[in-house]
């Protein structure tokens, strides 16, 4: 069968009544918004589900190792093997791959109003904000550890990147049982180009610009309401954050077959 979404949330309903029919698969076509709407209706169900990427940064399908090509992807969804990942809560708002408090929010709000969308499209809305946004100071507990620290985004990732291989969390790992807190300070402009480097490459390093933490579950709080998004969609603002990590609890397919070993 065959559906098209009519709005939002109907993608969950429709993931809902793949489960109900007893469908072998149900599959997400388009972007990691789309994919965390489908995911919703198959969260602790035994419905395996499956992406083919449309998105314009397909930041889960690209951790998972899922080509960018609809017949390639079809093709691993036809021949791929199941896992149970793991996924997450930040404010009752379920998560699969990185959602964001801060700058990354801000930009999420902006980009969301926008017709063209796209990479450069994206990069040219954050260097024009990056020198507006400021820091802002959190209160970060996570497990039994608690931390003071001004921030200039803060990224709960359970995959490594946000899309077109923007890795802030390079040793993240959606079948670890953890998530990685990325806590990100603003980067002065002549050090910007290498962080940005770093990033692409997945060379980010704990140092005094970026620090990355594990954890199951915790608490952010600011001063005042900020910027957030769940998988790149924008979801407004808040002063509060609670997070909360769900094992095991989502079947996904991935590739069988993948031309180098690497961490999923």
């Amino acid at each position: 069968s065959i559906e098209f979404k009519s709005g939002r949330g109907h993608a969950t309903e429709l993931a809902k009544e793949g489960v109900i029919k007893k469908f072998d698969r149900v599959i997400a076509v388009g972007g990691d918004g789309t994919v965390n709407e489908v995911a919703r209706g198959l969260l602790h169900t035994s419905t395996p589900m499956g992406i083919i990427p449309k998105g314009s940064g397909n930041g889960l399908a690209r951790h998972l190792g899922i080509s960018m090509k609809i017949d390639r992807a079809l093709d691993q969804i036809l021949s791929g093997k199941v896992i149970a990942m793991d996924t997450f809560r930040m404010n009752n708002h379920l998560s699969l791959n990185v959602s964001g408090i801060g700058f990354d929010g801000h930009v999420a709000n902006l980009f969301s109003t926008r017709k063209r969308r796209g990479f450069w499209g994206y990069t040219k809305l954050v260097v024009r904000e990056y020198r507006r946004y400021k820091e802002f100071n959190a209160e970060v507990q996570l497990n039994d550890h608690s931390q003071s620290q001004k921030s200039f985004m803060i990224a709960i990732a359970n995959a490594s990147q946000y899309g077109n291989n923007a890795k802030v969390a390079p040793l993240a790992s959606v079948m670890d049982q953890s998530l990685q807190l990325a806590i990100i300070k603003k980067v002065p402009s002549q050090r910007g180009f290498h962080f940005g480097y770093q990033m692409f490459t997945g060379r980010l390093q704990t140092g005094k610009d970026y620090e990355c933490l594990s954890f199951q579950q915790g608490t952010i709080n600011l001063p005042f309401p900020v910027a957030f998004h769940i998988d790149g969609e924008p979801c407004g603002y808040s002063n509060s954050f609670k997070i909360e990590l769900l094992a095991n609890s989502l079947n996904m397919v991935v590739p069988a077959i993948r031309k180098r070993k690497r961490k999923i």
